[in-house]
């Protein structure tokens, strides 16, 4: 009982998934050895026989016309006998009168089929002679098998009364001891094909695998919330591609938890704010100022005020909202873009008159652009918001249109501290603050910028900052001239 659950225990732990890559990997190896040595196996065992002859035709062939080229040479005799006993062909040249100018054996033992060959040669010399062809090829039954001889015949010399005749024999079939060593190797060369396609296939599948099981057990990690951890990808491209990827979303996935924590905290902290405010005012009129006109008017206008600032608050925080989960499309039209800044700079005519501000516009023509237009206001406001809240002592504006190179450049220019370089590139994240001063005035929302960057981004236009310290910033953006 103890050994059976000894063993069922050692099956679940070293149990192979076989929906798994690294088996499947290994199957495939051991399938294709299995099916490359099949088709070996059925080749030589039903074509090797008709490969064999095929291949030996050929060389009769190509062994004759050798001979044929080089009869007269000085070494001819030499190089006919090392032919014949090279390529196991029985070769005999003979005159017309029945000289023999060169048989095999004719110096020792001569061949087993000697007699056999002697008998056809005088049938072949017949048909060649009969022939006009330059060449007769004829093939000769074996007794007793089911092979055939090739018995090939050819002129030397044609001249007439004095002819030499070229007679080949070649078998038409391999010896069975050639049969054995092939049939004997093929043995081996499966078992070892068999063994390096299983070794090959572990390692293989260990290797491709192994890289994806680890980057399974990172993801695993980054599905519990744990953000900003890295994937290994191994030694192929495309594993190393997955694990770049999912190491970027990893690394945006912190940044986004990060922005979230910080959108909840400053968030908390703007609604915390407003809302301490009015309840403070509110009972401050309940308790003080109910009776007294004059400080109930100025209580009630810093509850309005610290409303106004939560309305603000909430709505920038819908629009931002909007534009980033894509909810919010554009509604592209062609309008001007002087009279759209000129209905927003209308609104600012409190500030003008009131606290002194100058707001300086200059945009020679009555450009057209094509974009949404309630959205380009809006980004317009936002970038003359900020710029008044950072526009210095001088309270001074600048505002400019201007046409360059079939695009309209939209600058807003203030003379406040201007902005750290190492700060430029973050001004627009949400709630981001800059060390120079920029501390958010009371009606802002801190998504000012925000705004205006997915806007513009959504635009797929051109925009940026040029800014120097103690000099001021300029923030502008481009958009197509229709």
């Amino acid at each position: 009982m103890k050994l059976n659950s000894k063993l069922g225990g050692l099956w679940m732990k070293y149990k192979p998934d076989f929906q798994s890559l690294k088996f499947k990997l290994w199957l495939y190896f051991i399938l294709f050895a299995v099916i490359l040595m099949t088709v070996l196996w059925f080749l030589q065992i039903f074509f090797l026989n008709t490969y064999y002859e095929e291949m030996k035709i050929k060389e009769t062939n190509k062994t004759a016309q050798l001979i044929t080229m080089h009869y007269g040479d000085e070494n001819f005799i030499n190089d006919v006998s090392k032919l014949s006993s090279n390529n196991d062909l029985y070769i005999h040249i003979e005159t017309s009168d029945g000289s023999i100018i060169f048989e095999p054996g004719s110096t020792g033992i001569k061949p087993t089929s000697y007699l056999t060959y002697l008998h056809e040669i005088g049938n072949l010399k017949k048909e060649l002679m009969e022939s006009s062809a330059p060449s007769v090829a004829l093939r000769i039954p074996v007794v007793g098998t089911n092979y055939n001889t090739l018995a090939y015949a050819t002129y030397l010399d044609r001249t007439p009364g004095n002819e030499v005749m070229l007679y080949l024999f070649s078998p038409l079939y391999p010896v069975g001891s050639t049969i054995s060593i092939l049939r004997n190797q093929l043995i081996y060369v499966t078992i070892i094909s068999l063994f390096v396609a299983t070794m090959l296939g572990i390692y293989l599948s260990r290797r491709v695998s192994k890289p994806l099981s680890g980057i399974n057990r990172t993801a695993k990690e980054l599905a519990k919330g744990h953000y900003g951890i890295r994937f290994r990808g191994g030694h192929y491209s495309e594993i190393i591609n997955l694990a770049d990827t999912l190491t970027y979303t990893s690394l945006e996935l912190e940044k986004a938890s990060n922005l979230q924590k910080d959108l909840i905290a400053n968030v908390s902290h703007d609604l915390r704010t407003p809302l301490t405010m009015v309840k403070s005012y509110a009972e401050m009129i309940r308790d003080l100022s109910g009776d007294n006109p004059e400080k109930r008017n100025s209580h009630l206008q810093v509850i309005i005020d610290e409303a106004d600032r939560l309305n603000i608050l909430v709505s920038d925080m819908l629009t931002m909202s909007r534009l980033q989960s894509g909810v919010s499309k554009l509604e592209k039209t062609v309008f001007s873009i002087k009279e759209a800044t000129e209905s927003i700079l209308q609104s600012y005519g409190v500030l003008v008159e009131q606290e002194g501000y100058l707001i300086l516009f200059d945009c020679p023509d009555n450009l057209k652009v094509y974009a949404d237009e309630a959205k380009i206001k809006q980004v317009i406001s936002n970038l003359l918001n900020n710029a008044v809240k950072y526009c210095g002592t001088d309270r001074t504006v600048y505002v400019s249109v201007k046409k360059q190179s079939g695009k309209v450049r939209f600058e807003v220019t203030d003379h406040g501290m201007g902005i750290e370089p190492s700060e430029l590139e973050h001004i627009w994240e949400r709630y981001y603050k800059a060390s120079t001063n920029h501390v958010r005035a009371t009606g802002g929302s801190g998504l000012g910028l925000s705004i205006v960057k997915n806007i513009l981004s959504l635009h797929n236009v051109d925009f940026g900052v040029n800014s120097k310290l103690g000099v001021g910033s300029t923030f502008w953006f481009e958009l197509k001239l229709a």
